[in-house]
């Protein structure tokens, strides 16, 4: 059995959630639940749960505050994220955090029930959008912390991952940290194993590839929202490195 804690201020939307779901048939236990983040957290990194169910906006520590304050912990747990903000800010602050799904309140019967599923398909190893996504393995993750990497590739990092939708490159990055270009270049690819260029490329289609998986955004908005203005360049891109274009890919994440 898989354990669950749902974490979320509004006691009746909580209590529905926990009273409504059908635990047993998706083969999990519930072993807690909280009014806010910050018991929220203090609950999952005493219980070590599989899957966490949180709201987003909530007092004294909000849904995405305590997914990275999790993360910073080592804590593996997978998120499935609710949030009243139908905005694409949340989705992609969610997303850079690796939050495996998010969900729009109020829910429609047999949203969360489909979500936890898919996400314990995903915790066996039995549901993979492509074979292909394979090939982003190993393409670095962000730094859980910022003393991952040496502070000048942490700061480059967490530059790329507040600003990927604009035009960014080396020189972008190297005048903010204040270094040379060639500085920032030797460095980054000895802690990175990459070029600045080639991690840039990388980020922004793995984030895309996550992206795709709803299929309520078009290939035009993902592409934007990753910095490509130009589509036909961004389809290219995505092919180059998966294999397939993103319209396939999005058909193939059903």
């Amino acid at each position: 059995m898989y354990k669950i804690i749902v974490i979320e201020d509004e006691t009746p939307v909580r209590r529905g959630i926990i009273l409504t779901t059908d635990w047993v048939s998706l083969e999990c236990v519930l072993v807690g639940e909280a009014p806010n983040g910050e018991e929220g957290l203090k609950l999952a990194l005493d219980l070590s749960p599989d899957i966490i169910i949180t709201d987003v906006k909530m007092p004294r520590m909000n849904g995405t505050e305590m997914v990275r304050a999790l993360k910073d912990s080592g804590i593996q747990s997978h998120i499935i994220m609710l949030t009243a903000y139908n905005d694409f800010n949340y989705v992609q602050s969610a997303l850079r955090l690796g939050v495996k799904d998010y969900l729009i309140k109020p829910l429609k019967n047999g949203d969360l029930e489909n979500s936890v599923k898919t996400v314990i398909d995903n915790i066996k190893n039995q549901l993979h959008a492509s074979s292909s996504e394979n090939t982003l393995l190993s393409v670095p993750n962000l730094p859980l912390s910022e003393h991952t990497f040496n502070k000048y590739i942490a700061g480059a990092i967490k530059y790329i991952d507040s600003h990927c939708r604009e035009d960014i490159s080396l020189t972008t990055v190297a005048r903010y940290l204040d270094i040379s270009e060639g500085y920032l270049s030797r460095i980054f690819k000895k802690e990175t194993n990459y070029t600045f260029t080639d991690y840039l490329i990388y980020y922004r289609i793995k984030l895309s590839m996550q992206l795709l998986k709803d299929h309520r955004l078009k290939v035009y908005e993902v592409a934007d929202s990753v910095g490509y203005s130009d589509t036909t360049y961004f389809s290219n891109q995505f092919k180059k490195i998966v294999g397939m274009s993103p319209t396939k890919y999005q058909e193939r994440c059903n």
